[in-house]
C-alpha cells in the first residue's frame, strides 16, 4: 500500500534547546532525516540566535533540500525547530513548507505543526473577516495566527499557546520557537505523537523516539495530551490545564503504518504492535499456505507475527529498491503502477509454486495491492491470499490522515467477493475493528482513534466542509485568478 500513495503520511516535527550557542541546525537535520518517513513533500529548519530567526525550507526530501552550504547559511543558535511535511491540507509543496515564521509586535516566532484542525475553515474565515492575510492554504498558518493574536493579550508565549488551545480543535502536535523559548504542545486527545528527550545539556522534542535515537539522545517521556511544555534557560515548565479533559485518542494507524518500527509511542512499541496485529490476523483468518510474506516496510512485522502465530514459515518474498523516490509523487496512475514494479521485486524462489499469504498494512484504493498481486503471480505464486493488518477503511479521516472521502475507498465500494476478483487473489481478510484496539502491549494504554475504520469520531468532524476541500477551493480560485 505504501508504495504508490494510496495513503499519504503525516508530518514530522523536531525541536532542540541547547544551553549554549552551537550548530543546532545540523542536529535538527539529523532528526528530520530520521523522521523522513512521515513526509516527503517538503522540509525546513528555523534557527534562533539571540532573537534573530533564520530559516530555510523548500520542496523535496531532507537530503535534497539541505546540503553543507544551505546548513552553513543557518546561523548558530541555542534553539532550532524543523519539519518534514506531507500536506493533509494545502496543495502547494513549496508554499506550504514549514516551519512558519511570524513577525509581530512582541517579537518573532516560528512554528511547526503535525496534524489537522477540524475548525480550520471557520477560523480562517473569521480571521480573514478581521483583516488577516494568508500566504498559504495550510491550517498551520491558522494556528500561527491564533497564537499570535493571543500573544498580544498574554504575558508570555506559553500562555498564548494555552489560550489558543481553547480555540483550535482537532489534531495538533506543535513545536513553537520564540526568541528565548522552545514550546511543545499536544492536543487534548493526543491524536499525534510527541516526545521529550535529552542529549547532554540539550532538550529535544520530536514526533517519534526514533529521532532521539538518531542523535544518541535519552528518552525522557511523552508529551501528555493537552500539555504545554516550555523549555528555556530556567529548565522545564509544564502547563497541564488542558490535560485529562478528553479521552486519549492516539491514531491507531500510527502503530500500523505511520511510525517507524523502532519507535515507541505513548509507551507502545511499534514493532510489537505490528507483530500483535499479525498474530490476531492468524487467529481470525487461518489459511492453509506454504509461506507468509510481507509488503515492505510496514507489512513485514505483521507478516512475522502471522507466521509466528500460525507456524507457517516466513519468507522474504518481496525486495524493496530503496533508491527510487516515493511513487505517490507521480501524477498519473499508470506511472505509479510502473513504479511499483520498479520498487518491489519478487524473490521467485520464495513464491514459485507456493501458496502465499501476502500481508500488507492496509488496502485503501486497491490499485497498489492489485499491482503487487500481479508481480507475485508473474513470479509463479500458485495462490495468493491477501491479508491486511488494518481493518477495512470505510470512513474519512479528519485528523491528519489523507483519507478525505468514501468514494475512493476500496472496501466501501466493494464486497469481499468483488475485492477478491478485482485484486486477483484467492482470498482476502482484514484485521477486525475489535482487535485493532488491542494492539497495545502496554496495559496502561487503551485509548485509540480508529474512526477511519469504525466511523466513531472522538470529536465532531468539520461542519462547513470536509478535510482539504476548503484549501482546494482556495487553490482553484487562485489558479482562476492567475489565468485571468
Amino acid at each position: 500500500m505504501n508504495m504508490t500513495g494510496d495513503l499519504h503520511e503525516e508530518c514530522g516535527v523536531f525541536g532542540i534547546f541547547s544551553d549554549h550557542t552551537e550548530d543546532v541546525a545540523t542536529k535538527v537535520y539529523y532528526g528530520l532525516f530520521s523522521l523522513q518517513h512521515r513526509g516527503q513533500e517538503s522540509c525546513g529548519i528555523a534557527v534562533n540566535n539571540d532573537g534573530v530567526i533564520t530559516s530555510y525550507k523548500d520542496a523535496g526530501l531532507v537530503n535534497d533540500v539541505f546540503d553543507s552550504e544551505s546548513l552553513a547559511k543557518l546561523r548558530p543558535g541555542k534553539i532550532a525547530i524543523g519539519h518534514v511535511r506531507y500536506g493533509t491540507t494545502g496543495n502547494d509543496r513549496r508554499l506550504n513548507a514549514q516551519p512558519i515564521v511570524v513577525n509581530h509586535r512582541k517579537g518573532r516566532m516560528a512554528l511547526a505543526h503535525n496534524g489537522n484542525l477540524t475548525n480550520d475553515a471557520e477560523l480562517r474565515e473569521e480571521l480573514e473577516m478581521n483583516g488577516s492575510i494568508f500566504h498559504t492554504t495550510s491550517d498551520s498558518e491558522v494556528i500561527a495566527y491564533i497564537v499570535t493574536r493571543e500573544r498580544l493579550k498574554s504575558s508570555s508565549v506559553e500562555e498564548a499557546v494555552c489560550r489558543a488551545m481553547d480555540t483550535i480543535t482537532g489534531a495538533y502536535s506543535l513545536i513553537l520557537m520564540s526568541p528565548s523559548k522552545l514550546i511543545a504542545a499536544r492536543d487534548p486527545r493526543g491524536f499525534r505523537p510527541l516526545c521529550l528527550g535529552k542529549l547532554e545539556n540539550r532538550y529535544i522534542v520530536a514526533s517519534e523516539t526514533c529521532a532521539l535515537t538518531a542523535l544518541g539522545a535519552e528518552f525522557i517521556r511523552d508529551i501528555e495530551p493537552g500539555e504545554v511544555l516550555t523549555i528555556d534557560d530556567g529548565g522545564l515548565r509544564s502547563d497541564r490545564t488542558h490535560c485529562k479533559k478528553e479521552n486519549p485518542s492516539l491514531c491507531v494507524f500510527e502503530l500500523i503504518y505511520f511510525a517507524r518500527q523502532d519507535s515507541v509511542l505513548d509507551g507502545v512499541g511499534v514493532h510489537s504492535a505490528r507483530m500483535r496485529a499479525g498474530s490476531f490476523l492468524a487467529l481470525e483468518h487461518p489459511i492453509q499456505a506454504d509461506v507468509v510474506i510481507g509488503v515492505p516496510d510496514s507489512g513485514l512485522d505483521a507478516a512475522m507475527g502471522y507466521a509466528k502465530q500460525s507456524g507457517i514459515p516466513y519468507g522474504a518474498g518481496l525486495i524493496k529498491n530503496r533508491y527510487i523516490g516515493r511513487t505517490f509523487i507521480e501524477p498519473m496512475q499508470s506511472e505509479r503502477e510502473n513504479l511499483v514494479k520498479m520498487k518491489l521485486s519478487p524473490v521467485a524462489s520464495v513464491v514459485r509454486g507456493k501458496r502465499v499469504i501476502l500481508v500488507d498494512d492496509s488496502i485503501v484504493r486497491g490499485t497498489t495491492s492489485a499491482a503487487i498481486v500481479k508481480i507475485l503471480r508473474a513470479a509463479g505464486a500458485a495462490e495468493v491470499h491477501f491479508l491486511s493488518s488494518a481493518p477495512k477503511f470505510l470512513y474519512p479521516c479528519y485528523f491528519g490522515t489523507d483519507i478525505d472521502s468514501q468514494e475512493k475507498l476500496f472496501a466501501w465500494n466493494n464486497t469481499d467477493e468483488e475485492m477478491i476478483r478485482k485484486l486477483g487473489v484467492d482470498s482476502i481478510g482484514f484485521l477486525s475493528a475489535e482487535n485493532v484496539m488491542k494492539l497495545s502491549d502496554n496495559p496502561n494504554v487503551t485509548g485509540f482513534c480508529a474512526a477511519c475504520f469504525t466511523g466513531k469520531y472522538p470529536c465532531k468532524p468539520p461542519i462547513k466542509c470536509g478535510k482539504d476541500k476548503y484549501s482546494r477551493k482556495l487553490s482553484e480560485k487562485s489558479e482562476e485568478a492567475d489565468e485571468k
